[in-house]
């Protein structure tokens, strides 16, 4: 798979004093397209649960490049940046884009798999690494040891 993408509106709640989308609101459109991602390919909220694990985050930074309004269709992409070779820790980024063409935001994210019981970090069950095979990468994209 080349690509993955998801489409949100933008709701009245969504925007602060300005008229624009409010800043957290581009990392709430960024979770929202993992989320989607890791579902469309099995690994969904329930499987997680059955299995005990889920992904947690270190770090998430957002290039904010042009102003998202009321109006505005959005879209939001998703590409591995790079990963371990196990699938224990991972780069994720997400483009936002306005009208289908502009790039609005660009999310980088940083990630890993925690044992839920445990509260440590493991190495995912064999289905998340297939789907991060399978899935779309950024150019230049590489597997670490």
């Amino acid at each position: 798979m080349n690509e993955f993408n998801s489409s949100v509106e933008v709701r009245w709640a969504d925007l602060d004093p300005n008229f624009h989308l409010r800043h957290s609101v581009y990392y709430d459109f960024g979770a929202y397209c993992r989320i989607q991602f890791l579902a469309a390919y099995g690994i969904t909220a329930q499987f997680m649960q059955e299995l005990h694990f889920g992904p947690i985050l270190f770090r998430e930074e957002c290039q904010f490049k042009k102003e998202i309004h009321l109006s505005d269709s959005i879209t939001i992409d998703v590409k591995l940046l790079h990963a371990k070779k196990d699938g224990r820790r991972w780069t994720m980024q997400h483009r936002i884009f306005k009208n289908n063409e502009i790039v609005a935001a660009i999310l980088t994210l940083d990630g890993a798999w925690i044992d839920t019981r445990k509260r440590k970090l493991v190495v995912p069950p064999p289905q998340v690494l297939a789907v991060f095979e399978q899935g779309p990468k950024a150019e230049g994209f590489q597997w670490q040891d």
